[in-house]
C-alpha cells in the first residue's frame, strides 16, 4: 500500500474548509451520533522553560486525532501569537496521518462552534432582536460573534452588540459599542442582553449576575483554572448550568468548582450538553442558560474530521 504525504491546511486553507455554521454541526451531530464525551482521552499540560505544551488527544469512529498546542505568554510583546501549534489527523484503524492543520485556527473555530452547539436552542426559541455584551475584544470575540450570525441566520436578528474592555480603546468589531468594564453603561448593557459571552483572562467575575435577565443566556470561555472564574457564584445557582461533560468540569473549570464549594451549586443540577443537543433535556425558558465550556479534545477531532470529509467531496 503506497502512503502519501499528510496535506497541510494553514490558517486560510482551515477557514476555507469549513464554515462556522459546519463546525456548530460537526460538533452537534458527533454527539448526536452517541458518542460520550466522558469517553474522550484526558488533555495533557507539560511546563516548558517559556511556556507549556498542551497535548490534545481522541478517537471517535473511524478518526483519531491529536493537538499539539505551545502557549507562550511572553510572545505577543514579540509580535508573535500566545498560542501556536498543529492538528494532526489519523486514520483510526491505520493509525496513518491523513491531515495536518494549524492548530490554532482550529482551536479558534472550535471554541465558538462548542458554545454555539451548546445554546442554539435556547437562542432560537424566541425571534425577538438579540442584544448581545461580549465581555473582551480579542479573537474569541470575534469568533463567537460570527457564528452566532450564522446559528441564528434570518431566524433572529441581533440588534445591538456591546463590547467591555477594561480600558476603553478602538476594537476589531465594526457595530460594537466599546463601554468600560465597571461602568454604569456596562451595567445597563448586562441588564438588557439576551446573551452575555465572556472570553478574557479574569480570574474573578466580570459583571454582577444580580443584572442578568432570567431568560439570558450566558457563555464562559475564559477561564480554565480551579481557581479563575468569570461568572460569579449567584449566578450559577439560579441559572441551568450546561458543561460539556460533568466530570471534566469539576476537574477543570473554576466557575463551577468554586459556586459548588460555595454552596450555591450542586453537582447534580449540572447538565451535560449532549442532553440539551440529543433533546433529552428541555430548558426552562424562564431561567438563565448558563454555558461553561473548558475546551475538549473530542470537539478538534469532530471538526477536522468534518474538513477532511469536505476537501475529499471537493477533490
Amino acid at each position: 500500500m503506497t502512503v502519501t504525504t499528510p496535506q497541510y491546511f494553514d490558517e486560510a486553507a482551515v477557514r476555507a474548509a469549513i464554515s462556522p455554521a459546519q463546525a456548530v454541526e460537526a460538533v452537534q451531530d458527533a454527539l448526536r451520533a452517541g458518542f460520550d464525551p466522558g469517553t474522550d482521552h484526558a488533555r495533557v499540560f507539560e511546563k516548558l522553560t517559556r511556556g507549556q505544551f498542551l497535548l490534545m488527544p481522541s478517537e471517535v469512529g473511524q478518526d483519531a486525532g491529536i493537538k499539539i498546542i505551545t502557549v507562550n505568554p511572553d510572545n505577543p510583546t514579540q509580535g508573535l501569537p500566545r498560542i501556536q501549534g498543529l492538528y494532526i489527523l489519523f486514520d483510526a484503524e491505520t493509525l496513518t496521518p491523513r491531515l495536518l492543520l494549524d492548530g490554532a485556527a482550529l482551536t479558534s473555530i472550535r471554541t465558538s462552534a462548542v458554545s454555539l452547539a451548546a445554546t442554539a436552542s435556547a437562542l432560537v426559541r424566541t425571534t425577538d432582536p438579540l442584544d448581545v455584551v461580549i465581555f473582551g475584544a480579542g479573537p474569541q470575540a470575534i469568533e463567537h460573534l460570527a457564528t452566532l450570525r450564522a446559528v441564528l441566520g434570518e431566524q433572529r436578528a441581533v440588534s445591538s452588540v456591546t463590547v467591555v474592555v477594561r480600558t476603553l480603546r478602538t476594537v476589531d468589531i465594526a457595530e460594537a459599542h466599546v463601554v468600560e468594564a465597571g461602568s454604569v453603561e456596562a451595567a445597563d448593557a448586562v441588564a438588557a442582553a439576551g446573551l452575555i459571552i465572556c472570553a478574557t483572562t479574569a480570574r474573578t467575575p466580570v459583571f454582577d449576575s444580580a443584572d442578568v435577565r432570567a431568560d439570558a443566556v450566558v457563555i464562559a470561555v475564559g477561564s480554565h483554572e480551579l481557581d479563575a472564574r468569570e461568572l460569579d457564584s449567584a449566578l450559577l445557582g439560579r441559572a441551568q448550568v450546561v458543561v460539556e461533560d460533568v466530570p471534566t468540569a469539576l476537574r477543570e473549570c473554576g466557575d463551577v468548582i468554586m459556586a459548588i464549594d460555595e454552596g450555591a451549586l450542586t453537582v447534580g443540577t449540572l447538565i451535560p450538553m449532549a442532553d440539551v443537543i440529543r433533546g433529552t433535556t428541555q430548558l426552562d425558558p424562564e431561567r438563565p442558560v448558563v454555558f461553561k465550556s473548558s475546551g475538549m479534545s473530542w470537539e478538534d477531532l469532530a471538526i477536522a474530521a468534518a474538513i477532511i470529509r469536505t476537501a475529499e467531496v471537493n477533490q
